[in-house]
């Protein structure tokens, strides 16, 4: 039995990795990805790895076996058909008999377009008779923290959210989460809304920013169109710059700002501030 983790070398499947290996033998996990020199370094410490892309369905042949516990992490190529690939995943893992296929999808309160490949793959998850278990996972500190220079160059936070907050939490936290499930019990068939233990406006984000620097940072909320325009002229594709824009809309909305504390049970301890993403970012 392996607990297997797709996606292993990205931002949310290295800490999921790293969690795994405080909690079970490194011969118990399998990680996947589609080059394996990045994963040179769990292959060191003994993780099983193993080559395979969402793109070629084959290379998930006999990848699975009875019994393993799968966390399939959603894929990034928004221009790829995300559903398919994940697709390909969830029937290389019914195939073999898997005993939970556990997904991070999306909050169910979200309406914004990032949200519907994630429901469109929780449809084919249910509908493959699969045990399985919905990491509903809200936003992340680090969308907001990796890239904080044109913040600081322009001592500004601009964000088509309005006065909306966001329940953010770190990758850390939510992988936190994950392992939790791959390595408990109790939890096939359930759906966990995931958020950070407190919502925050952008308007405390831009205090603590400046707290934290001792510049005066200010939040300019602005239209979703004008935030587009501002994105694609950052050099993002117009689609993504699109999605990120609804996003903020669905923020305006509250739709990103529940607090219910499932993150912090199945991690197992309380959610990191924001003020500490802040604080290790400037730090990074």
């Amino acid at each position: 039995m392996s607990i297997v983790v797709t996606g292993a070398t990205g931002h949310l499947g290295r800490h999921v990795v790293e969690q795994l290996l405080e909690k079970v033998p490194a011969d118990q996990i399998t990680a996947v990805v589609r080059t394996p020199e990045k994963a040179a370094d769990f292959a060191a410490r003994g993780v099983k790895i193993a080559v395979a892309d969402y793109n070629a369905p084959e290379t998930f042949d006999g990848l699975f076996a009875a019994g393993d516990k799968v966390l399939l992490i959603s894929g990034n190529e928004f221009d790829k058909g995300r559903v398919g690939q994940h697709q390909v995943v969830i029937d290389a893992a019914k195939a073999a008999g898997v005993a939970l296929l556990a997904y991070t999808s999306a909050p169910g309160s979200l309406t914004a377009a990032l949200g519907d490949d994630h429901r469109a793959t929780e449809d084919v998850l249910l509908a493959s008779g699969l045990p399985y278990t919905l990491l509903r996972n809200g936003w992340y500190h680090e969308n907001y923290t990796e890239n904080l220079a044109p913040v600081l160059e322009h001592n500004a936070v601009v964000a088509a959210a309005g006065e909306g907050k966001v329940a953010s939490a770190a990758r850390a936290d939510y992988a936190a989460a994950a392992v939790g499930v791959l390595t408990g019990e109790g939890h096939e068939n359930k759906t966990y809304e995931l958020s950070g233990d407190a919502a925050w406006s952008f308007a405390e984000y831009a205090a603590e920013l400046s707290a934290q620097t001792g510049k005066e940072i200010a939040y300019s909320p602005v239209p979703a169109d004008a935030l587009i325009g501002i994105l694609t002229g950052a050099g993002l594709p117009e689609p993504l710059a699109a999605t990120l824009a609804g996003v903020d809309l669905s923020i305006e909305k509250g739709e990103l700002a529940f607090v219910n504390g499932d993150l912090s049970r199945l991690a197992g301890r309380p959610t990191t501030p924001l003020s500490e993403a802040i604080a290790t970012a400037l730090k990074g």
